[in-house]
């Protein structure tokens, strides 16, 4: 046990340096410690303090055993001293006591000297002893853990509960300031992380510290010199720990630091990547990147060997405290005669027991501080008052209602941004029975007019009336039972038909259900399918197309028999078949009830009653459609585009206006021929038409289609192109990474082994110091301790420098191999194509966190794990060899309890883990249910839900919560045998041990000697085993790396391949080029693209926003490559030219210059990262961007720094800055992507000059909102959807009096 003592004091060190890190994150808000208890019962209370009670007990048992160890040690003394005295033939025994044979006593030093003890009988008495604390530690210890692990599930259970309650009655503003991800992992981790606070750590802490005070407490009733003497010195250890500690926090942070330079490197370059890429930069970058990895590199370096230092340092003072303690101990058995040997021992360890126990209480702290924290945010959720209570009661419900709403000067912002004015002073009224639409542009206000009437939010002044009442006194589940609100994106729950439908109203029947879905026009597709209204609709309805859903959605909203109909672009996500027989049913719905629509296509509004026109959030135009067109205001603009577009796109295909996106699905072909996307698209026509049933079992499975979250299943599309399994990465291509630091490895694994065996050694010194107190001469028997003292001054210093050398070569190797795979997958990220930059599972900051997290955590995998091997090994190895040398047959039985005791570590460390994981897997399917809920909480609080999906919540946490019962039960089990199995080991092994020394005349201290070696070697196996996790962890980490560096980009930027030619002209075609971005496969942008322009001309594109004038641009420089047909560029297709090649050839000054964060001169070199740039071509590119006066005006000219993303400067700056730098190049084609939209008339005139001066003679293509800007341009494409609806000159265009006529004529806006 004493090595258990040093391997868990270095374990605990270990854990407080992985801790120190976590805990500076951790909030320091918490809420107090018996807070946590605030949801147990009396109950649960009384289990605690019986469990709180056997944990007390529980802590005594060690040094009890220690005292038993005490008097056995006694006992061996006592018999080989006898046996010594006996080997003369003139001595026996008589009446317990040596005598000559002729009757005289024998006298040592005037004691008489005791024989005749039966050590066999003593030795089975012992063992009796230690069975007896083994099964005492068997029952209290399983008891301690039952009663708090289950009561702590109680617990989770109420908290759990009630925290959901309360999210589900908070308003809708409070759910637009949490994001609906940070909830579920509070519901899953925060809970979690408040449970272990409550559960078994609370026993295990209760536990440590008992056994600290009893420790101590043996220690000075069996000898309180010797007690203060190693309390003397026990500081220096603490000293150690505690500077230990600091050192590595500081020099953590400083390597953090260090590290966060090069990670803001990184975010700046990701989150810049087609900057990044359109200037062929990502060389230059990377080089960038690990200039500053160096830094923390060498920072890694020196905590490591610090750590080591510390390290060996601490065993160092360990041997020492053992060399002092024994030999003072000594004294005070052999000359004073204070102590025996047993009590020096029981002293020593209990004073070296408690003091452990104090250390490894201190984990447990840690768990209660984060538990704290964790309860803070959720206890403050808990106790909030929500502004708007759904679940509230208070409210009149009206007799009778009409169906007149009215605004009255409405001011309102929505409250996660509180400076923008959503709406402002809007006053408006709805009379009951009309027909009200709602028109304008995006952001205007009109979703949010509709959200004020469900009151999903309050309006900060001014107020909604019904039929003369404030809304705000009336009761809201009964408001929102008036209200029948149809979504553009319906959302339907995982259930059947029958079952979303009836969702619109409790307690409706079936022949409602029908009658509703016939009104919806959706009884008969409904009765095509082959379940008919079992049918289940998927996850987010994903098994049925855009036009069934809508359709459902619409029945849903019928079945309620709403007064007021609320129609928030309903039928804008349709094509035109499933838009005709949708637009029908709401036709149908309408009749007699008050009718709200929000939309964007004019065919849906014209049959309105009224239209009310809106604009920077207040109504300013009302009227019907004829008035308002006379108007030419909003309406007129809108009705302009529109029309136009539809005339030309006619007769192209089938699409009017707005996107409909089933037809982008029947349209577009998958070009990118893989299995799953064919499968997808058959499927979509399937279920068009219907779904046969076979199939729905096919599918069943799997989502096929999920529309309610806006990225349409990204994973699903992404992992047809990437995604393997992650399986575990080999070991040996993480160690390849490591080759050319083989020489620390071999350095570092030298140190280990000579620490492995300071383990074994330190067994056979302390057995050798038990057999000097049995020799009879008292001079000798000082000689030998004094050199076994000696012996273990020199271990310790051998084990200072053995533990040095063991840190600082692993951390050398290790830091080394961090920064080399830190540096490649940075490379690697680069090299990816910008499409795959889109897929939100590779945002910037989860890019730069997995460089920062994946590349340490390999690092676990190489060198201070092979460390660790090596170390236990060798202790494993050394052992038995000291163990079988001195007496196999001991050996084989103490052997034999070997696996137990490996068990038992593996026990504690699966524990740990093993039984998170399980809670997690328990727990999904009521963390299902919790985010369907929370994602979807307005159409819940539109269907006033919330109550139901808390009760089905609940019902799901039933299955959880038995489960973690019998988990305490299971777990209890599991710890009490882990517990009780050494003292069965010792029992088994002293009884055998007592045996051999009678009969086969053993020497006692082997006996000792063999045990302690092999119980060392057996704690040092558990450690080995509980090391693995971490190993685990980086494998996986690993594996994640490697797919990034073995993925193959789809666009592939190497200088080798692809074709170049000389003479580049600069002519570009596009033909028939079809697109859709992969990380919205739903929406196709560009529908057959047709336009060219000749070397030296200026192509001007204009249309609405979306309409993929910038999707063009970024085809040309092959961010992406077109669905279908090609970009042509000099006649040759694009995806054949090398890419550095053609961006070589291209410079783009777009809308939002991207600067970074260097000077102004090193902003404009880096337009040619392929050649060293002079100072003067510098200064002649920025006076051809007019920005050499500016710059020469400033104090540090063009070493200005710019700031991150050019903060320090002025729109019109940072945008002269990307014309220099678009020049510099030299490029052939210009590409201006509203390169003065964003900028003030003054800066547009100077720009705008810079602009002409840099077009000429290059090819230009010029995407502007403003039209003034491009009448010079020689061809102007008018875009509308993806394709160009009409094209020519500004005169051929003004001549043909079509939409580009009417757009310049009545000035309105385009956008």
């Amino acid at each position: 046990m004493d090595l258990k003592s040093i391997k868990a004091i270095e374990g605990e060190e270990g854990t407080e340096k992985r801790k120190k890190g976590d805990k500076n994150k951790e909030k320091v808000l918490g809420v107090g410690f018996f807070q946590l208890f605030r949801f147990a019962t009396c109950t649960d209370i009384v289990m605690m303090v019986v469990g709180g009670l056997c944990a007390l007990v529980h802590g005594a048992a060690s040094p009890l055993m220690l005292l038993v160890y005490g008097m056995m040690t006694n006992i061996f003394v006592a018999y080989e001293l006898e046996v010594q005295e006996l080997a003369d033939p003139d001595k026996t025994c008589i009446n317990n006591t040596v005598t000559w044979t002729n009757g005289s006593v024998v006298e040592l030093e005037g004691n008489t000297v005791y024989c005749g003890v039966d050590i066999e009988a003593q030795m089975t008495m012992f063992a009796y002893y230690y069975i007896g604390i083994g099964l005492g530690v068997l029952i209290l210890s399983y008891f301690q853990i039952a009663l708090w692990v289950s009561a702590a599930a109680r617990q989770t259970q109420r908290i759990r509960k009630t925290y959901f309650r309360k999210i589900m009655c908070m308003e809708i503003g409070w759910f637009d300031c949490t994001s609906v991800g940070e909830l579920n992992t509070k519901i899953s981790d925060d809970i979690n992380k408040i449970n272990n606070a409550i559960a078994d750590q609370v026993t295990i802490f209760i536990e440590r510290i008992s056994t600290f005070i009893f420790g101590f407490m043996v220690g000075f009733v069996g000898g309180w010199k010797l007690t203060l003497v190693i309390i003397a010195v026990s500081p220096l250890i603490g000293l150690a720990a505690g500077l230990m500690a600091m050192a590595v926090a500081r020099l953590t942070g400083r390597e953090l630091q260090a590290y966060a330079k090069a990670g803001a490197i990184a975010d700046e370059v990701l989150s810049s990547i087609r900057t990044v890429a359109a200037f062929g930069g990502e060389d230059k970058e990377t080089e960038r990147y690990d200039k500053n990895l160096e830094e923390a590199q060498t920072w890694g370096v020196k905590k490591g060997t610090i750590i080591g230092i510390f390290q060996g340092y601490l065993w160092c003072i360990i041997f020492l405290c053992y060399a002092l303690a024994f030999w003072y101990g000594s004294k005070l058995v052999i000359d004073t005669k204070e102590l025996t040997p047993g009590t020096l021992i029981q002293v020593f360890f209990g004073v070296l027991i408690g003091a452990m126990n104090l250390g490894q209480a201190s984990p447990c702290l840690e768990a209660f501080a984060s538990g704290r924290a964790a309860a803070k945010s959720i206890f403050d959720t808990i106790d909030r008052i929500p502004k708007i209570d759904c679940f509230s009661e208070e409210g009149h419900k009206l007799e009778k209602v009409k169906g007149d709403i009215e605004f009255h000067s409405i001011e309102f912002n929505y409250p996660s941004r509180p400076d923008v004015k959503i709406l402002d002073n809007l006053n408006l009224e709805v009379k009951a029975g009309e027909t009200t639409a709602f028109v304008g542009p995006s952001g205007s206000g009109k979703s949010t007019a509709v959200q004020l009437i469900q009151r999903f939010y309050d309006p900060s002044q001014g107020m909604v009336t019904l039929d003369g009442h404030d809304i705000r006194s009336l009761n809201i589940q009964w408001l929102r039972s008036l209200i029948g609100i149809v979504e553009q994106e319906p959302v339907l729950f995982a259930t059947s038909i029958s079952e979303n439908i009836r969702y619109g109203r409790p307690g409706v029947t079936m022949e409602e259900i029908i009658q509703a879905s016939k009104e919806a026009n959706a009884y008969n597709f409904i009765m095509d399918l082959p379940q008919k209204f079992d049918t289940l609709v998927g996850e987010g309805g994903g098994q049925m197309s855009g036009g069934q859903k809508q359709r459902i959605a619409i029945a849903r909203a019928l079945v309620r028999n709403p007064k007021i109909l609320l129609l928030d672009m309903a039928t804008s996500a349709l094509d035109n078949e499933s838009e005709a027989v949708v637009q029908e049913a709401l036709d149908k719905a309408r009749v007699g009830r008050t009718t709200i629509t929000i939309a964007h296509r004019l065919s849906t509004i014209r049959n309105a009653d009224v239209i009310v026109g809106f604009e920077h959030g207040c109504a300013v135009e009302r009227g019907s459609h004829s008035e308002l067109l006379e108007r030419k205001g909003v309406y007129f603009t809108l009705v302009t585009l529109q029309n136009q577009g539809s005339e030309s796109s006619n007769n192209k295909t089938n699409n009017n206006t707005g996107i409909p996106e089933d037809d982008g699905f029947k349209n577009r072909s998958f070009s990118r021929g893989s299995y799953k996307s064919s499968l997808r698209k058959s499927l979509r026509m399937r279920s068009q038409s219907q779904i046969s049933n076979s199939f729905t079992e096919a599918i069943s499975g799997e989502r096929i289609f999920d529309s309610d979250s806006f990225k349409l299943d990204t994973t699903e599309e992404n992992k047809i192109y990437d995604d393997p399994v992650t399986e575990s990465a080999p070991v040996a291509r993480i160690l390849k990474y490591n080759q050319p630091e083989w020489p620390y490895m071999v350095l570092g694994s030298l140190g280990a082994a000579v620490n492995g065996s300071v383990n074994p050694i330190y067994a056979l010194l302390f057995s050798q110091i038990l057999g000097t107190f049995a020799l009879r001469d008292l001079e000798e028997q000082r000689d030998q301790i004094n050199g076994v003292c000696i012996l273990f001054v020199i271990v310790g210093c051998m084990s200072f420098f053995s533990q040095f050398l063991q840190g600082y070569a692993f951390a050398k190797s290790g830091e080394r191999l961090t920064r080399r795979l830190r540096k490649v997958g940075f490379q690697a990220m680069l090299q990816q194509e910008v499409g795959w930059f889109d897929d939100p599972t590779n945002s910037p900051g989860a890019l730069t966190t997995r460089l920062a997290t994946d590349a340490s955590m390999v690092q676990g995998a190489t060198g201070s794990q092979i460390g660790m091997i090596v170390n236990s090994l060798t202790n494993i190895g050394a052992s038995f060899i000291i163990a079988y040398t001195f007496s196999w047959k001991l050996s084989l039985v103490v052997t034999g309890f070997l696996p137990l005791i490996g068990l038992s570590g593996v026990f504690q460390a699966k524990m740990l883990t093993g039984f998170a994981n399980e809670d997690k897997k328990a727990l999904e399917a009521a963390g299902q249910v919790s985010s369907e809920a929370m994602a979807n909480i307005r159409t819940v609080a539109g269907l006033a839900k919330e109550k139901q999906f808390v009760d089905l919540y609940e019902q799901q946490l039933e299955a959880p919560y038995r489960a973690a019962k019998k988990k305490a039960n299971i777990y209890a089990i599991c710890f009490a045998f882990a517990q009780c199995v050494i003292f069965m080991a010792y029992a088994a092994s002293f009884r055998y041990g007592g045996y051999l020394v009678t009969y086969e005349g053993l020497h006692y201290v082997v006996v000792f000697r063999v045990i302690a070696a092999i119980v060392t070697s057996g704690t040092a196996l558990g450690k080995a085993s509980s090391f693995t996790p971490d190993y685990a962890k980086a494998k996986i980490a690993a594996a994640q790396f490697f797919k990034l560096l073995d993925r193959v980009p789809r666009i592939n930027i190497n200088q080798k391949d692809g074709k170049r030619w000389d003479h580049f002209k600069g002519r570009v075609e596009f033909k028939n080029c079809t697109f859709t971005y992969p990380s919205r496969p739903s929406i196709q942008v560009l529908r057959g693209l047709e336009v060219a322009v000749s070397p030296g001309q200026t192509l001007a594109f204009v249309g609405s926003s979306g309409c993929g004038k910038s999707t063009s641009v970024q085809l040309l420089e092959r961010f992406y490559d077109p669905d279908q047909g090609q970009v042509l560029i000099d006649g040759h297709p694009s995806h054949d030219v090398n890419v550095p090649f053609l961006r070589s050839q291209i410079g783009i000054v777009s809308q939002e210059p991207v600067l970074f964060d260097c000077t102004i001169a090193e902003n404009i070199q880096y337009g040619d990262n392929s050649r060293l740039i002079s100072m003067d071509e510098i200064v002649d590119a920025s006076k051809k961007a007019y920005l050499h006066e500016f710059v020469m005006s400033l104090p540090d000219k063009y070493e200005t720094q710019v700031g991150a993303q050019g903060s320090q400067l002025s729109r019109g700056q940072k945008q002269r800055i990307a014309i220099a730098r678009a020049i510099i190049r030299n490029p052939k084609i210009l590409l201006l992507d509203e390169a003065t939209s964003a900028l003030d008339t003054e800066s547009e005139k100077t720009v705008q000059a810079a602009l002409d001066e840099a077009r000429r003679g290059r090819t230009c293509i010029v995407i502007a909102h403003r039209l003034s800007t491009i009448q010079t341009a020689d061809i102007i494409a008018v875009m509308s959807q993806g394709v160009v609806i009409e094209k020519g000159t500004h005169e051929e265009l003004m001549a043909k009096k079509a939409a580009y006529y009417k757009l310049v004529t009545t000035g309105a806006p385009i956008s």
